[in-house]
Protein backbone atom coordinates (compact mmCIF):
# COMPACT_ATOMS: atom_id res chain seq x y z
CA UNK A 1 0.00 0.00 0.00
CA UNK A 2 1.20 3.54 -0.67
CA UNK A 3 2.43 5.67 2.21
CA UNK A 4 -0.27 8.36 1.87
CA UNK A 5 -4.00 8.48 1.23
CA UNK A 6 -5.47 8.71 -2.25
CA UNK A 7 -6.58 12.30 -1.69
CA UNK A 8 -2.99 13.42 -1.15
CA UNK A 9 -1.81 11.68 -4.32
CA UNK A 10 -4.69 13.27 -6.22
CA UNK A 11 -3.63 16.76 -5.04
CA UNK A 12 -0.03 16.11 -6.06
CA UNK A 13 -1.08 14.88 -9.48
CA UNK A 14 -3.40 17.84 -10.03
CA UNK A 15 -0.61 20.33 -9.23
CA UNK A 16 1.76 18.45 -11.53
CA UNK A 17 -0.72 18.59 -14.40
CA UNK A 18 -1.27 22.31 -13.84
CA UNK A 19 2.47 22.89 -14.25
CA UNK A 20 2.54 20.61 -17.28
CA UNK A 21 -0.12 22.74 -18.95
CA UNK A 22 1.83 25.91 -18.17
CA UNK A 23 4.86 24.41 -19.90
CA UNK A 24 2.68 23.02 -22.72
CA UNK A 25 3.68 19.45 -21.93
CA UNK A 26 1.00 16.86 -22.71
CA UNK A 27 2.88 13.78 -21.50
CA UNK A 28 5.55 13.80 -18.79
CA UNK A 29 7.98 10.88 -18.54
CA UNK A 30 9.27 10.69 -14.98
CA UNK A 31 12.45 8.74 -14.31
CA UNK A 32 13.69 10.11 -10.97
CA UNK A 33 12.80 7.58 -8.23
CA UNK A 34 11.68 10.27 -5.80
CA UNK A 35 9.25 11.80 -8.31
CA UNK A 36 7.90 8.36 -9.19
CA UNK A 37 7.34 7.80 -5.48
CA UNK A 38 5.80 11.22 -4.98
CA UNK A 39 3.08 10.71 -7.59
CA UNK A 40 2.37 6.98 -7.22
CA UNK A 41 3.92 5.71 -3.99
CA UNK A 42 6.34 3.45 -5.88
CA UNK A 43 9.15 2.46 -3.52
CA UNK A 44 11.70 -0.17 -4.53
CA UNK A 45 15.45 -0.56 -4.95
CA UNK A 46 14.95 -1.06 -8.68
CA UNK A 47 16.28 2.22 -10.03
CA UNK A 48 19.46 0.59 -11.33
CA UNK A 49 17.38 -0.52 -14.32
CA UNK A 50 15.32 1.80 -16.50
CA UNK A 51 11.85 2.55 -15.19
CA UNK A 52 9.44 5.45 -15.33
CA UNK A 53 6.01 6.82 -14.60
CA UNK A 54 4.04 8.21 -17.53
CA UNK A 55 1.80 11.15 -16.66
CA UNK A 56 -0.61 12.22 -19.40
CA UNK A 57 -3.01 15.13 -18.96
CA UNK A 58 -6.04 12.96 -19.69
CA UNK A 59 -5.06 9.79 -17.87
CA UNK A 60 -3.98 8.46 -14.49
CA UNK A 61 -0.26 7.64 -14.11
CA UNK A 62 1.20 4.52 -15.68
CA UNK A 63 4.20 2.68 -14.23
CA UNK A 64 6.61 1.02 -16.67
CA UNK A 65 9.55 -1.05 -15.47
CA UNK A 66 11.29 -4.38 -15.43
CA UNK A 67 8.89 -7.30 -15.41
CA UNK A 68 10.19 -8.82 -12.19
CA UNK A 69 9.53 -5.49 -10.44
CA UNK A 70 5.81 -5.48 -11.27
CA UNK A 71 5.04 -6.95 -7.81
CA UNK A 72 6.96 -4.03 -6.28
CA UNK A 73 4.61 -1.64 -8.09
CA UNK A 74 1.45 -3.51 -7.15
CA UNK A 75 2.62 -3.66 -3.52
CA UNK A 76 3.52 0.00 -3.07
CA UNK A 77 1.32 2.02 -5.46
CA UNK A 78 -2.38 2.69 -5.84
CA UNK A 79 -2.28 2.03 -9.60
CA UNK A 80 -4.65 -0.55 -11.11
CA UNK A 81 -3.06 -3.59 -12.72
CA UNK A 82 -3.78 -2.26 -16.21
CA UNK A 83 -1.52 0.71 -15.51
CA UNK A 84 1.40 -1.36 -14.23
CA UNK A 85 3.38 -2.50 -17.26
CA UNK A 86 6.49 -4.67 -17.15
CA UNK A 87 8.98 -5.29 -19.93
CA UNK A 88 10.70 -8.63 -20.47
CA UNK A 89 14.20 -9.26 -19.22
CA UNK A 90 15.82 -9.26 -22.63
CA UNK A 91 15.63 -5.46 -22.48
CA UNK A 92 17.80 -5.34 -19.35
CA UNK A 93 21.33 -4.05 -20.04
CA UNK A 94 21.09 -5.20 -23.64
CA UNK A 95 23.13 -3.91 -26.57
CA UNK A 96 20.45 -5.03 -29.03
CA UNK A 97 17.38 -3.28 -27.62
CA UNK A 98 16.56 -0.62 -25.06
CA UNK A 99 13.74 -0.23 -22.49
CA UNK A 100 12.89 3.18 -23.97
CA UNK A 101 11.86 1.41 -27.16
CA UNK A 102 9.37 -0.52 -25.08
CA UNK A 103 8.18 2.72 -23.46
CA UNK A 104 7.70 4.24 -26.91
CA UNK A 105 5.58 1.28 -27.97
CA UNK A 106 3.45 1.71 -24.84
CA UNK A 107 2.94 5.40 -25.57
CA UNK A 108 1.84 4.63 -29.12
CA UNK A 109 -0.48 1.89 -27.85
CA UNK A 110 -2.16 4.42 -25.58
CA UNK A 111 -2.56 7.00 -28.32
CA UNK A 112 0.24 9.22 -27.04
CA UNK A 113 2.65 8.81 -29.93
CA UNK A 114 2.20 12.30 -31.41
CA UNK A 115 2.14 14.51 -28.31
CA UNK A 116 4.38 17.10 -26.66
CA UNK A 117 6.49 14.94 -24.36
CA UNK A 118 8.45 16.22 -21.40
CA UNK A 119 11.48 14.32 -20.13
CA UNK A 120 13.66 14.86 -17.07
CA UNK A 121 16.80 15.78 -18.98
CA UNK A 122 18.84 16.69 -15.91
CA UNK A 123 18.29 13.54 -13.91
CA UNK A 124 20.66 10.87 -12.64
CA UNK A 125 18.57 8.05 -14.10
CA UNK A 126 17.77 9.42 -17.56
CA UNK A 127 20.74 8.77 -19.81
CA UNK A 128 21.76 10.14 -23.18
CA UNK A 129 20.90 6.74 -24.66
CA UNK A 130 17.41 6.95 -23.14
CA UNK A 131 16.78 10.25 -24.90
CA UNK A 132 18.25 9.06 -28.18
CA UNK A 133 16.09 5.92 -28.20
CA UNK A 134 12.92 7.84 -27.36
CA UNK A 135 13.52 10.35 -30.13
CA UNK A 136 14.22 7.63 -32.68
CA UNK A 137 11.18 5.59 -31.63
CA UNK A 138 8.72 8.49 -31.42
CA UNK A 139 9.32 10.60 -34.55
CA UNK A 140 5.89 12.28 -34.31
CA UNK A 141 6.48 13.54 -30.77
CA UNK A 142 7.88 16.92 -29.80
CA UNK A 143 10.27 16.67 -26.86
CA UNK A 144 10.60 19.28 -24.13
CA UNK A 145 12.72 19.57 -21.04
CA UNK A 146 10.61 18.64 -18.02
CA UNK A 147 13.50 18.70 -15.55
CA UNK A 148 12.52 19.50 -11.95
CA UNK A 149 8.86 20.08 -12.82
CA UNK A 150 7.72 17.63 -10.14
CA UNK A 151 10.56 18.71 -7.85
CA UNK A 152 9.08 22.20 -7.63
CA UNK A 153 5.64 20.74 -6.90
CA UNK A 154 7.26 18.86 -4.01
CA UNK A 155 8.87 21.90 -2.40
CA UNK A 156 5.93 22.73 -0.08
CA UNK A 157 5.23 19.74 2.14
CA UNK A 158 1.93 18.43 3.44
CA UNK A 159 1.45 17.91 7.15
CA UNK A 160 1.85 14.16 6.64
CA UNK A 161 5.20 14.73 4.92
CA UNK A 162 6.32 17.07 7.69
CA UNK A 163 5.60 14.38 10.26
CA UNK A 164 7.76 11.87 8.39
CA UNK A 165 10.63 14.37 8.23
CA UNK A 166 10.19 15.05 11.94
CA UNK A 167 10.53 11.31 12.59
CA UNK A 168 13.57 11.18 10.28
CA UNK A 169 15.15 13.91 12.39
CA UNK A 170 14.60 11.89 15.56
CA UNK A 171 16.47 9.04 13.86
CA UNK A 172 19.23 11.42 12.76
CA UNK A 173 19.68 12.74 16.29
CA UNK A 174 19.86 9.21 17.64
CA UNK A 175 22.38 8.09 15.01
CA UNK A 176 24.58 11.12 15.67
CA UNK A 177 24.46 10.50 19.42
CA UNK A 178 25.41 6.86 18.90
CA UNK A 179 28.29 7.92 16.67
CA UNK A 180 29.65 10.54 19.06
CA UNK A 181 29.40 8.14 22.01
CA UNK A 182 31.30 5.48 20.03
CA UNK A 183 34.25 7.66 19.02
CA UNK A 184 37.60 6.75 20.56
CA UNK A 185 41.11 7.19 19.19
CA UNK A 186 41.39 3.45 18.56
CA UNK A 187 38.06 2.75 16.87
CA UNK A 188 38.38 2.08 13.16
CA UNK A 189 36.56 4.56 10.96
CA UNK A 190 34.62 1.72 9.30
CA UNK A 191 33.46 0.45 12.70
CA UNK A 192 32.31 3.93 13.64
CA UNK A 193 30.36 4.12 10.38
CA UNK A 194 28.81 0.72 11.09
CA UNK A 195 27.54 1.86 14.51
CA UNK A 196 26.01 4.96 12.94
CA UNK A 197 24.38 3.07 10.07
CA UNK A 198 22.89 0.51 12.43
CA UNK A 199 21.26 3.35 14.36
CA UNK A 200 20.04 4.96 11.14
CA UNK A 201 18.25 1.80 10.06
CA UNK A 202 17.07 0.64 13.50
CA UNK A 203 15.38 3.94 14.20
CA UNK A 204 13.38 3.99 17.41
CA UNK A 205 11.04 1.61 19.19
CA UNK A 206 8.12 3.53 17.69
CA UNK A 207 9.32 3.68 14.08
CA UNK A 208 12.16 2.25 12.08
CA UNK A 209 14.56 3.89 9.69
CA UNK A 210 15.82 3.09 6.21
CA UNK A 211 19.03 3.32 4.19
CA UNK A 212 19.53 7.09 3.89
CA UNK A 213 20.95 9.11 1.05
CA UNK A 214 24.39 9.23 2.60
CA UNK A 215 26.86 9.18 5.46
CA UNK A 216 30.13 11.10 5.09
CA UNK A 217 33.02 11.61 7.48
CA UNK A 218 36.05 13.87 7.21
CA UNK A 219 38.67 12.95 9.79
CA UNK A 220 42.04 14.42 10.70
CA UNK A 221 44.04 15.43 7.62
CA UNK A 222 40.89 14.87 5.54
CA UNK A 223 38.61 17.00 7.72
CA UNK A 224 38.29 19.66 5.02
CA UNK A 225 36.89 17.17 2.47
CA UNK A 226 33.10 17.36 2.88
CA UNK A 227 32.04 14.26 0.95
CA UNK A 228 34.54 11.54 1.78
CA UNK A 229 33.69 8.06 2.96
CA UNK A 230 35.50 6.26 5.78
CA UNK A 231 38.63 4.11 5.74
CA UNK A 232 39.70 1.20 7.96
CA UNK A 233 42.24 3.37 9.77
CA UNK A 234 41.81 4.24 13.46
CA UNK A 235 40.27 7.64 14.12
CA UNK A 236 43.35 8.79 16.03
CA UNK A 237 44.03 11.51 18.62
CA UNK A 238 44.09 15.30 18.42
CA UNK A 239 41.92 15.27 15.30
CA UNK A 240 38.63 16.69 14.10
CA UNK A 241 35.89 14.25 13.11
CA UNK A 242 33.24 15.85 10.90
CA UNK A 243 30.10 13.74 10.49
CA UNK A 244 27.22 14.47 8.15
CA UNK A 245 24.41 11.95 8.18
CA UNK A 246 20.73 11.63 7.47
CA UNK A 247 17.77 10.10 9.16
CA UNK A 248 15.45 8.42 6.68
CA UNK A 249 11.81 7.55 7.28
CA UNK A 250 9.75 6.19 4.35
CA UNK A 251 12.36 7.81 2.02
CA UNK A 252 11.90 11.25 3.66
CA UNK A 253 15.17 12.68 4.96
CA UNK A 254 16.49 14.97 7.64
CA UNK A 255 20.15 15.98 7.39
CA UNK A 256 22.37 16.60 10.40
CA UNK A 257 26.06 17.45 10.83
CA UNK A 258 28.27 17.86 13.88
CA UNK A 259 32.00 18.06 14.62
CA UNK A 260 33.92 16.19 17.32
CA UNK A 261 37.44 16.80 18.56
CA UNK A 262 39.48 14.04 20.17
CA UNK A 263 41.73 15.72 22.70
CA UNK A 264 41.94 19.35 23.78
CA UNK A 265 40.55 21.57 21.00
CA UNK A 266 42.84 24.39 19.81
CA UNK A 267 41.53 27.89 20.50
CA UNK A 268 41.26 28.49 16.76
CA UNK A 269 38.74 25.64 16.44
CA UNK A 270 36.73 26.76 19.47
CA UNK A 271 36.52 30.26 18.03
CA UNK A 272 35.42 28.94 14.64
CA UNK A 273 32.70 26.84 16.29
CA UNK A 274 31.43 29.90 18.17
CA UNK A 275 31.23 31.95 14.96
CA UNK A 276 29.38 29.22 13.09
CA UNK A 277 26.91 28.80 15.97
CA UNK A 278 26.33 32.57 15.97
CA UNK A 279 25.72 32.41 12.24
CA UNK A 280 23.25 29.57 12.53
CA UNK A 281 21.24 31.37 15.16
CA UNK A 282 21.19 34.50 13.01
CA UNK A 283 20.05 32.49 9.97
CA UNK A 284 17.26 30.79 11.90
CA UNK A 285 16.09 34.14 13.28
CA UNK A 286 15.95 35.56 9.74
CA UNK A 287 13.91 32.76 8.13
CA UNK A 288 10.28 33.74 7.59
CA UNK A 289 7.65 33.42 4.84
CA UNK A 290 8.04 36.05 2.17
CA UNK A 291 11.80 36.37 2.44
CA UNK A 292 13.93 35.02 -0.40
CA UNK A 293 16.72 32.49 -0.22
CA UNK A 294 19.51 34.89 -1.10
CA UNK A 295 18.51 37.20 1.77
CA UNK A 296 18.97 34.36 4.25
CA UNK A 297 22.43 33.56 2.90
CA UNK A 298 23.34 37.23 3.15
CA UNK A 299 22.55 37.19 6.89
CA UNK A 300 25.07 34.38 7.31
CA UNK A 301 27.65 36.10 5.13
CA UNK A 302 27.48 39.28 7.19
CA UNK A 303 28.07 37.35 10.41
CA UNK A 304 31.15 35.47 9.26
CA UNK A 305 32.61 38.44 7.37
CA UNK A 306 32.81 40.35 10.67
CA UNK A 307 35.22 37.63 11.78
CA UNK A 308 37.26 37.65 8.58
CA UNK A 309 35.76 34.40 7.28
CA UNK A 310 34.32 33.42 3.92
CA UNK A 311 32.29 30.46 2.70
CA UNK A 312 32.04 30.08 -1.10
CA UNK A 313 29.49 27.24 -1.13
CA UNK A 314 25.76 27.45 -0.47
CA UNK A 315 24.49 27.16 3.11
CA UNK A 316 21.37 25.10 2.54
CA UNK A 317 18.92 23.51 0.15
CA UNK A 318 15.42 22.08 0.01
CA UNK A 319 15.27 18.52 1.34
CA UNK A 320 12.66 15.81 1.64
CA UNK A 321 11.88 12.73 -0.41
CA UNK A 322 15.01 11.14 -1.84
CA UNK A 323 16.85 8.11 -3.12
CA UNK A 324 20.58 7.58 -3.61
CA UNK A 325 22.74 9.33 -4.51
CA UNK A 326 21.04 12.43 -3.13
CA UNK A 327 18.50 13.68 -0.62
CA UNK A 328 18.32 17.26 -1.93
CA UNK A 329 15.38 18.31 -4.07
CA UNK A 330 17.37 20.22 -6.73
CA UNK A 331 15.20 23.32 -6.35
CA UNK A 332 15.79 26.14 -3.85
CA UNK A 333 19.23 26.85 -2.40
CA UNK A 334 20.31 29.32 0.26
CA UNK A 335 22.92 31.13 -1.84
CA UNK A 336 23.45 34.46 -3.60
CA UNK A 337 21.12 35.02 -6.53
CA UNK A 338 18.42 32.52 -5.55
CA UNK A 339 15.15 34.46 -5.60
CA UNK A 340 12.94 31.61 -4.35
CA UNK A 341 10.41 33.00 -1.89
CA UNK A 342 10.09 31.10 1.37
CA UNK A 343 6.68 29.63 2.12
CA UNK A 344 5.31 27.73 5.10
CA UNK A 345 6.12 24.01 5.12
CA UNK A 346 9.20 24.36 2.97
CA UNK A 347 11.93 22.19 4.51
CA UNK A 348 15.62 23.06 4.28
CA UNK A 349 18.84 21.37 5.31
CA UNK A 350 20.88 24.31 6.58
CA UNK A 351 24.52 23.20 6.49
CA UNK A 352 27.20 25.59 7.67
CA UNK A 353 30.37 23.76 6.75
CA UNK A 354 33.61 25.68 7.21
CA UNK A 355 36.09 23.38 5.51
CA UNK A 356 39.50 24.94 6.08
CA UNK A 357 42.25 22.41 6.62
CA UNK A 358 42.53 20.05 9.55
CA UNK A 359 40.68 22.47 11.83
CA UNK A 360 37.38 22.39 9.96
CA UNK A 361 33.97 22.62 11.58
CA UNK A 362 30.48 21.63 10.41
CA UNK A 363 27.08 22.36 11.89
CA UNK A 364 23.81 21.51 10.18
CA UNK A 365 20.14 20.98 10.97
CA UNK A 366 16.93 20.43 9.06
CA UNK A 367 14.35 23.17 9.54
CA UNK A 368 10.76 23.91 8.62
CA UNK A 369 9.51 27.32 7.50
CA UNK A 370 6.55 28.21 9.73
CA UNK A 371 3.80 30.80 9.44
CA UNK A 372 6.12 32.92 11.55
CA UNK A 373 9.80 32.10 11.64
CA UNK A 374 11.06 28.52 11.52
CA UNK A 375 11.53 25.45 13.67
CA UNK A 376 14.50 23.12 13.79
CA UNK A 377 13.73 19.43 13.99
CA UNK A 378 16.99 18.59 15.77
CA UNK A 379 17.44 18.54 19.53
CA UNK A 380 21.22 18.06 19.39
CA UNK A 381 23.36 20.70 21.16
CA UNK A 382 24.93 23.19 18.75
CA UNK A 383 28.46 22.82 19.92
CA UNK A 384 31.86 21.35 19.22
CA UNK A 385 31.77 17.94 20.89
CA UNK A 386 34.92 16.97 22.73
CA UNK A 387 36.14 13.45 23.48
CA UNK A 388 38.97 13.43 26.03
Amino acid sequence: MPQFGLEEYARRLARTKEDMMQRRIEVLLITSPENMNYLTGYDAWSFYTHQMVIVALDHQPVWVGRGIDVPCATSTTYLPSGDVIGYSDHYVQSTERHPMEFVAQELVRRGLGNHAVGVEMDNYYFTARCFERLQASLPKCTFKDGSNLVNWVRIVKSEAEVELIRQASVIADRAMTVGIDAITPSIRQCDLAARIMQAQITGTESFGGAVPGGLVMGIGPRADAPHLSWTDDPVGSDVVVNIELGGCRARYHAGLARSVYLGTPPDQLRQLAAVVREGMEAVFSAIAPGRICSEIEDVWRRVISRHGLNKPSRIGYSIGLGYPPDWGEHTASLRPGDATELRPNMIFHVILGMWQGELSFVLSETIRVMEKGCESFSRMPRELFVVS
